[in-house]
């Protein structure tokens, strides 16, 4: 069930990793045999004003740009599921078996998979707008030749520029004769401000067309690690963005997403059909041992005082060793999570 249509755009940056689609068991050839699929084999990546670094990926693709526009629609065909597209989930209420949504769908178990300001979510206890969540703004066009030869940035090799404040990153990332275009803060202060700013900055250097359109599309989402959201509840379960899964690096929802619900998936079988809480509660402890700790400890990064810790960054994504090994293998491409075993 769904407020819009499919296929219907979804604000993101769109990519996703060679183990998403493993765990999605997606024929790559037969998914671009009508769709974009930018593999991606590098990546620039700098703090604003400095230096980029390029790192290079040679031989299999180590992500691939997806338009969730097409991705979102293509599994949702896929699946085979009854769909109500184009219906709001506007009422729900608890019934002796479940839940009744809209005064007419009965179920006995509901899940909420509609992300930051998901109504299920909303239902048992999450605050939506006073959470502290990622903000961000994007923009994803089509080029036209004229456009595309004010366009200097690689198809193959997306470019990440990290705010001086460390509180966020912009992005550039072409897919064939798509660009996308977004910047996302932990701060929501003036962010209107910065995307322009950043807007401005990508012109000028021609990495983008001068004709950019300078508004866009928001959206937000909670970083895993400051989360609070209760995902389990009796004949209820959370998954992706709707449970505040996103990686807190990098901001990735759609890997957080995939596993969460092909876990809870599993989780629900074994239910065997009793949804109570008790019965669900194990997926807090399929979480945990999949992404970690919901509130961690901070590390030593995070101990130190802003002004060291901006001056230890500065230096640090300067080194080729530190944008390859920890911000790209690690926060980007997770290459130290293998892929979900299958059952």
């Amino acid at each position: 069930m769904d407020k819009r249509e499919f296929p219907r755009q979804k604000v993101c940056a769109g990519w996703v990793t060679p183990a998403v689609m493993q765990e999605l068991n997606i024929d790559l050839e037969d998914y671009a045999g009508e769709r974009e699929l930018q593999a991606i084999h590098g990546f620039r990546i700098s703090q604003m004003g400095q230096k980029q670094v390029l790192s290079r990926y040679p031989g299999e693709p180590v992500s691939y740009g997806i338009r969730r526009i097409e991705f979102d629609d293509y599994l949702l065909r896929r699946c085979g599921a009854e769909l109500l597209l184009g219906q709001a989930c506007k009422k729900m209420e608890r019934t002796p078996q479940g839940w009744r949504i809209n005064d007419a769908i009965e179920a006995k178990l509901l899940i909420g998979a509609g992300g930051h300001f998901c109504p299920v979510a909303r239902a048992i206890g999450a605050r939506g707008a006073s959470e502290l969540a990622v903000v961000a703004q994007e923009i994803e066009f089509k080029m036209s030749a004229a456009r595309r030869v004010h366009c200097t940035v690689e198809k193959e090799i997306p470019e990440l520029f990290f705010t001086p404040d460390l509180k966020g990153y912009g992005w550039v990332f072409r897919k064939g004769d798509f660009l996308n275009i977004g910047l996302g803060r932990e701060d929501k202060h003036k962010l209107s401000s910065h995307v322009g700013q950043f807007c401005h900055d990508l012109k000028q250097q021609g990495k983008i067309p001068p004709d950019t359109a300078e508004k866009w599309s928001g959206h937000a989402y909670l970083l895993y690690h400051h989360a609070v959201r209760e995902m389990v509840a009796d004949q209820l379960l959370l998954i992706g963005d709707a449970a505040g899964l996103a990686y807190p690096k990098s901001g990735e929802g759609i890997r957080p997403a995939v596993e969460s619900a092909v876990l809870a998936a599993r989780l629900i079988r074994r239910c065997d059909g009793d949804y109570r809480a008790a019965a669900l509660q194990p997926f807090n402890q399929l979480m945990e041992q999949r992404f970690g700790p919901r509130q961690p400890a901070p590390d030593l990064m995070e101990r130190l005082p802003l002004p060291l810790k901006q001056i230890c960054a500065g230096q640090l994504m300067k080194t080729h060793w530190f944008t390859r090994r920890i911000v790209t293998d690690k926060w980007f491409l997770q290459s130290d999570q293998p892929p979900l075993t299958r059952p």
